[in-house]
């Protein structure tokens, strides 16, 4: 693997991220949403997972598949049209057990990445790179830096309804909050303790604990954005 300008250490903090070749879309349909944040949950393991094989041809539920311990902790995500956003960390245990602590997210991130352009290429005949270069990475080493993060990442949709919101102000808040709490495609419901399939994606164990109930998780973003609860 080649060498990266912030390097990946096994046990600390990272924002990672990365977006389509030329600004792309990486995501055209609830399908593409659907299949990526499968691959968040079975691309993290130390098995190799053939999605053909394993979960289609043996009519499997993805959710229920036994893909073993997994080798990082997602803290929060969130998709978007032309990119994704990460909060990770390596699962210290096994990492070091391992002896790969340092490469895990470099793997975990190569096995999603591989596999989710194999599948888009292949659905829509194209060819080529889908992202754009490497994935990039935010070392996150300061409590006030991680708070920021879970509301910057959960907040990012608010760019689909409203493009300026951040410059200019939220105008319309009903229709803001019922936006983040409809919008599916990120870790916003996980933490709201709504019950789905894709809650199996974060494992918040490894994170320090900013919010102890959802209701805090709540007041924070809607800091944000300057809503009262």
């Amino acid at each position: 693997m080649s060498i990266r300008k912030i390097p990946l250490v096994g046990g600390e903090y990272y924002h990672i991220f990365s977006r389509g070749n030329s600004k792309q879309k990486i995501f055209l349909d609830n399908k593409d949403r659907e299949r990526f944040l499968q691959l968040l949950y079975l691309c993290n393991s130390e098995r190799s997972v053939n999605f053909r094989e394993q979960i289609i041809r043996a009519k499997i539920n993805v959710w229920d598949f036994e893909k073993g311990i997994p080798i990082v902790s997602i803290g929060a995500w969130v998709l978007m049209p032309n990119h994704f956003h990460l909060y990770l960390t390596t699962n210290v245990e096994v990492a070091k057990a391992r002896l790969w602590q340092d490469d895990a997210i470099s793997i975990f991130m190569h096995k999603v990445l591989t596999a989710y352009s194999k599948y888009f290429n292949a659905k829509y005949q194209r060819t080529g790179s889908l992202f754009e270069g490497k994935f990039k990475s935010v070392h996150i080493n300061k409590d006030n830096q991680a708070k920021y993060l879970f509301s910057y990442m959960h907040l990012n949709p608010l760019k689909l309804i409203d493009s300026k919101w951040k410059e200019k102000g939220i105008k319309n808040k009903k229709k803001a909050i019922f936006f983040l709490n409809s919008y599916k495609w990120s870790s916003y419901t996980d933490y709201l303790e709504i019950i789905r399939p894709e809650n199996k994606i974060i494992n918040r164990i490894n994170f320090l604990d900013y919010f102890k109930t959802k209701h805090d998780f709540q007041k924070e973003i809607f800091d944000w954005i300057k809503i009262e609860e």
